[in-house]
């Protein structure tokens, strides 16, 4: 990725919106297929994630039709299609949305061009996310609505890549959602409505988890090349994931953000790698335990972990608490939401209640649909920052701001993103503060 969007964001360019372009809107003259109601979706990227979020997509809306797919490698395709066919025989209406051809069905380092150029109009990207950025801004000008995974960048120059896009969707009337289901939770927005009301009175501090066991690995066949390994092994390379607490953690960290109504100014913290220490597990940390202050003066305490149990149970914790001047609140992704204190409240599950792993799509889908396309992409890009923030904390043990860290040069992706191919790839150092460089690319300066 190149520095080419390098062009001064400061943390007070998030938190303003983009109000001057959103008056200059151009709503693209096409409405939908042929002139009825059906939107034409792309998966691009066929894992785990891709085929149960196209999955999700199918059922947000009526008239959402999946028509082409594509990925690195035809094992992944052809495992998200026996996936979906699996489901279809569950949910026999899903049917109607599942309209791909083998002829539509693309493989390789370039098939998210061929995807973006058959007659899709709505996109899902769900590759590692180190490819997320040219994705993203591929998507846009090829003037598709765009549903990226998150995270949506895995180092500066990508968001600085993404704001840039961020920029030229507004332009173009696009629209681009982003995969924080909890942003899409009635229970969450319920929590956050009444923290704004000052249910719980000021915020003074919190914390936000994501800890759990170890994961997925696969592994390496003489078949494979680094880079192939690499990419399927996406978690344990920063280049491709970010490391979990940018991966995964950021759920719990735009939370917190949310709170706080912005991103903080400065991080500090520690990680580190302790159990997760072979060659199967790239160079990524297993923990994080950070610092993150806010504009106001308020701290919020991050903490993640994927260390597996073992003989001694450790129990998992995966939620987020806010004490405030006059109560507690308390989320969880699959709930409780409660206030403790003088505004003690549980929230209780409506009927009528939608999963917001669906809410999410059918949210973007509506609104292209009213022509008022929503744009998530900023948002989405404080709060990976926020986790880079977190994670380059670590890895550096350096104090780090959030202006520091946008205007850093650091791009860790080998080279340019569309140019990777399958090949030799060295795998960086595992981060030792200290050491390891705030401003780096992907060998150089680790």
């Amino acid at each position: 990725m190149s520095e080419q969007n390098s062009n001064g964001f400061t943390r007070r360019d998030f938190i303003q919106t983009g109000a001057a372009l959103t008056a200059g809107l151009v709503i693209p003259s096409w409405a939908y297929a042929d002139g009825s109601d059906t939107l034409k979706i792309g998966l691009i990227g066929c894992g785990g994630r891709g085929t149960g979020g196209i999955v999700q997509c199918m059922q947000s809306a009526p008239g959402v039709e999946l028509i082409a797919m594509g990925d690195l490698v035809p094992d992944r395709i052809a495992r998200s299609r026996k996936s979906i066919s699996d489901a279809i025989v569950r949910t026999p209406a899903l049917a109607a949305s599942y309209k791909v051809k083998d002829d539509q069905c693309f493989v390789g380092f370039d098939a998210y061009k061929q995807v973006l150029a058959t007659d899709v109009q709505y996109v899902m990207l769900a590759t590692p996310p180190g490819f997320r950025p040219l994705h993203i801004a591929a998507a846009i000008d090829a003037g598709k609505h765009v549903f990226a995974e998150k995270p949506i960048a895995t180092d500066v120059a990508g968001i600085r890549s993404c704001l840039a896009t961020y920029e030229k969707a507004l332009q173009k009337g696009l629209g681009i959602g982003v995969g924080t289901q909890r942003r899409h939770n009635a229970g969450y927005i319920d929590l956050m409505n009444r923290i704004r009301d000052g249910q719980i009175g000021e915020v003074l501090n919190g914390q936000v988890y994501w800890n759990q066991g170890g994961l997925w690995h696969e592994a390496k066949k003489p078949e494979y090349s680094d880079s192939e390994w690499q990419i399927r092994n996406w978690l344990y390379f920063t280049w491709l994931s970010g490391d979990h607490i940018v991966e995964q953690h950021v759920h719990n960290i735009d939370v917190a953000n949310w709170v706080m109504g912005g991103p903080p100014v400065r991080a500090i913290g520690v990680g580190g790698r302790v159990q997760r220490v072979q060659p199967e597990y790239g160079h990524i940390y297993d923990h994080f335990s950070i610092d993150f202050e806010y504009a106001n003066g308020v701290h919020i305490h991050s903490m993640c972990r994927q260390i597996e149990r073992g003989a001694v149970s450790v129990p998992g914790q995966v939620g987020e608490w806010f004490q405030g001047s006059l109560g507690k609140a308390r989320t969880r992704e699959n709930g409780p939401y409660v206030i403790e204190g003088k505004n003690a409240f549980e929230w209780t599950r409506p009927d009528g209640y939608v999963n917001p792993m669906i809410k999410e799509h059918a949210d973007l889908v509506t609104s292209v649909r009213d022509g008022k396309p929503r744009n998530d992409l900023k948002r989405m890009a404080e709060s990976v920052l926020t986790a880079i923030m977190g994670r380059e904390a670590a890895y550096t043990g350096g104090n780090i701001t959030w202006d520091a860290l946008l205007a850093a040069k650091q791009d860790i992706a080998p080279g340019a993103l569309a140019e990777v191919k399958f090949g030799a790839l060295p795998v960086p150092p595992v981060a030792l503060p200290g050491r390891t460089k705030l401003e780096r690319r992907f060998v150089e300066g680790w």
